[in-house]
């Protein structure tokens, strides 16, 4: 499956023009031949803008899900975005995975939340393991400091993801996850991860770009720079099936061993 990532920060604060921006990139991948295309963290609201978050939060079922849903039907390919997802009281970082034809497939929401910045607005998510088949293939959602965790791409792993959407908001100095820490990842666990960041100054952060597929040989398939960008690589079911063969981590496991890890 052709996979395109949006390297963007769109236009922090603005959902009607972040919509705008989505609906160009998803047009740009359609005509590439893409079949899913994933967007960054809180993509559709932008990350830093404060109390904004609050006041532009909705429901996972919300107008601009129905917007996404819309655009997604009308260019004919699947789209996963991250958002403010309002749940009475609280606020969760979420990230939605819709289908070509619209129809909401998965909503995860961040578990693992970074920093004072997003404890302050965020309530952490509870479910670690969210997944969707699309195309014939296993679909699972985390989101940017989610991916850190090396459990919680384990256990991906072992629920039988295919392709980990991580979408994110990787900044200065932590580059080093995006380069390194992403494709060990993907390796380890014998999946491809589509790691897909913001870019520029928002606010006090400083987003570093350099989105990447990475597949199960930890090689990056495509990488981004620090500008914005559209990528696009292939996710492809018969590499990942002999890399899985020929790298058995699942079945050499021993589970037994483990116990002082929880």
């Amino acid at each position: 499956m052709r996979t395109a990532l949006l390297q963007s920060s769109g236009h922090p604060g603005s959902v009607v023009e972040n919509l705008k921006v989505l609906d160009e990139a998803a047009g740009r991948a359609a005509a590439a031949g893409a079949g899913l295309l994933a967007a960054p963290e809180m993509f559709l609201t932008g990350y830093a803008i404060g109390d904004g978050i609050g006041h532009l939060a909705e429901p996972a079922d919300g107008d601009s899900a129905d917007a996404v849903a819309e655009l997604a039907s009308r260019h004919g390919l699947a789209i996963a975005y991250g958002y403010p997802e309002r749940d009475g009281d609280q606020v969760f970082n979420s990230a939605q995975l819709v289908s070509a034809d619209g129809t909401r497939l998965a909503n995860y929401r961040k578990t693992h939340l970074f920093g004072c910045f997003e404890r302050d607005h965020f309530t952490p998510g509870e479910q670690p393991v969210v997944q969707a088949e699309l195309d014939g293939l296993r679909v699972g959602l985390l989101i940017c400091y989610d991916v850190e965790f090396p459990e919680n791409v384990r256990a991906h792993a072992l629920a039988g993801t295919d392709l980990l959407l991580v979408p994110t908001a990787q900044m200065h100095p932590f580059q080093f996850v995006a380069e390194s820490v992403v494709p060990v990842r993907a390796f380890e666990n014998q999946m491809y991860v589509a790691y897909v960041n913001r870019v520029g100054q928002e606010g006090e952060f400083d987003f570093v770009g350099l989105s990447t597929l990475a597949g199960p040989d930890g090689v990056a398939r495509t990488r981004a720079g620090r500008g914005e960008e559209l990528l696009l690589a292939e996710v492809d079911p018969v590499l990942l099936a002999a890399s899985r063969e020929a790298n058995p981590y699942l079945q050499d496991r021993r589970p037994g061993l483990y116990g002082s890890l929880v």
